[in-house]
């Protein structure tokens, strides 16, 4: 009798499941596409599915976050957490693909958009659960793929007459990076920021208040290294340098010129943070944080004499998905050394890094220098 029960119980769960039908693109009546998911939401329940039907032209369903619009969610593997194949449709196709999709969690609002090439920029977009109120709604997800939409049709204008920058001998493909005003929400805290947008760079909103504490040590085993020799970080977080061994530096600079101090000028808006020569010592007693207060990357060398050439640098938040990767920036520094002039195209790339960490979400940019048990702040 219990055994039937159960089995009962389980057939009624799967006969209350629902299934909600949305229909991918299409064409409207003079044939051309539509860029929607009808309906552009759903509310479900764990268990219940959604049906996506692709019609014309061709399309796809990527699930994504609200924060990160247009971008695949990625698992802990780096694979998309969900993503079809792309469905081409004719125009006369009757005989529509599906692909079904199955709620698994009803904690929190879920988000999705076509992978098509400017097809989210367009607002393609669908949701299941979102709020109807608040500050993460339908409208408001729309608005940031619009807002993305907007932003990649600039950079297209900007790449087609932008020149390449020229450091040393090397060339490299310039950097988008639009200066960006967002409100950005911490628990109850909420502030508006103006930052430079980098491709790949971090969200402006803090994972904390405090932030996290990031550890490098410098001149680990006696070398000419900082190790790890890259890392990334959020706003608020800060990256302590423990200096471990010899005499070393940590000196900001530029990718474009490695082994120079940035200094300030009408361009960068700001003088790059120096610890100063430190001696080092194994106990860890001897040590520089810096405070992370800005999304772009950081450009890090020691002028000891010969170690920049050497390759000993560092970088914070470098995207090593482009051309400007640490490991590009530490062969740049190898073979230029600071000989070379610094680079006079006034780009962006080169001086961001400061531009806007003079107050980034209400926070004034400092550097914290540790030395033993105290310190001081460089304003």
């Amino acid at each position: 009798m219990f055994v039937t029960a159960l089995i009962l119980s389980s057939v009624a769960l799967l006969a209350s499941a629902t299934n909600y039908d949305v229909n991918v693109g299409g064409l409207d009546s003079s044939s051309n596409p539509i860029l929607k998911y009808d309906p552009p939401f759903v509310n479900a329940l764990v268990g219940d599915t959604v049906t996506f039907h692709f019609q014309q032209k061709n399309h796809s369903v990527v699930q994504t976050s609200f924060g990160n619009v247009c971008h695949p969610l990625l698992n802990d593997q780096g694979a998309p957490v969900f993503e079809t194949q792309f469905h081409p449709v004719a125009a006369g196709e009757t005989n529509f693909p599906t692909e079904v999709y199955t709620v698994t969690d009803v904690s929190k609002p879920l988000w999705f958009f076509c992978g098509q090439t400017g097809h989210c920029g367009k607002a393609m977009v669908f949701s299941i659960n979102c709020p109807s109120t608040g500050t993460n709604t339908l409208d408001a997800f729309q608005q940031s793929a619009l807002a993305f939409g907007a932003e990649q049709s600039a950079a297209a204008a900007w790449s087609a007459t932008a020149t390449p920058d020229v450091y040393g001998s090397q060339t490299y493909a310039p950097v988008y990076a639009p200066t960006v005003t967002e409100t950005v929400t911490l628990g109850e805290s909420v502030w508006t920021t103006t930052y430079a947008s980098y491709e790949n760079s971090p969200n402006p909103t803090p994972v904390a208040e405090a932030g996290a504490m990031h550890t490098v040590i410098v001149g680990s085993n006696n070398g000419l290294v900082y190790d790890p020799p890259q890392l990334a970080a959020n706003v608020r977080d800060t990256v302590r340098f423990v200096f471990q061994s010899k005499n070393h530096t940590v000196t900001q600079s530029s990718f474009g010129d490695p082994c120079r101090k940035l200094q300030f000028t009408s361009t960068t808006g700001a003088v790059g943070f120096d610890s100063g020569f430190m001696p080092g010592n194994a106990d860890g007693s001897v040590f520089f944080d810096v405070t992370v207060n800005d999304t772009a990357p950081i450009w890090v060398y020691c002028r000891q004499d010969t170690h920049c050439g050497k390759g000993m640098v560092f970088a914070v938040n470098s995207d090593e998905s482009s051309a400007r990767s640490f490991s590009a920036f530490q062969a740049l520094a190898k073979t230029i050394n600071g000989t070379a002039a610094p680079s006079q195209s006034g780009n962006v790339s080169d001086s961001a890094a400061f531009v806007s960490t003079t107050v980034v979400g209400g926070i004034a940019s400092l550097v914290l220098i540790g030395f033993g048990s105290a310190a001081a702040m460089l304003l």
